[in-house]
């Protein structure tokens, strides 16, 4: 069974990197978001297996995100992909429960593997 998998980031170049990879390792993507609101919604709607998600959106913090899903009660692997690489930001969202933190710039293979390590 392929692995349903949520893109979210405001860079449309960043979540076709994300796309391109994932779906060439066999994923399946279900959806991308470009905001916080935006990848609740779908995320609720979807309940996706795995998702990326940028720290920085529009509209909230990937943080703020990632609090919402969990009290959801959404058992999703999240992997955090961000240029926020400050030790203290990339603690709290691990502490929070996402599986993974991807500092940018990363490669496409930086993404796979950590989706395969935590969604396998």
């Amino acid at each position: 069974m392929n692995k349903k998998v949520l893109i979210v980031d405001d860079s449309g170049y960043t979540r076709k990197v994300i796309n391109r990879a994932l779906t060439k390792a066999g994923y399946e993507i279900i959806g991308e978001a470009e905001s916080g609101e935006a990848a609740i919604d779908m995320a609720i709607e979807m309940h996706p297996d795995v998702i990326t998600l940028d720290n920085i959106l529009p509209d909230m913090l990937g943080l703020d995100i990632l609090k919402v899903i969990k009290e959801e009660g959404l058992d999703a692997v999240v992997i955090m992909i961000s240029a926020v690489g400050q030790q203290s930001t990339i603690s709290d969202v691990l502490e929070l429960g996402a599986a993974k933190y991807i500092v940018k710039p990363f490669t496409p293979g930086d993404v796979v593997k950590a989706v395969n390590e935590f969604a396998s």
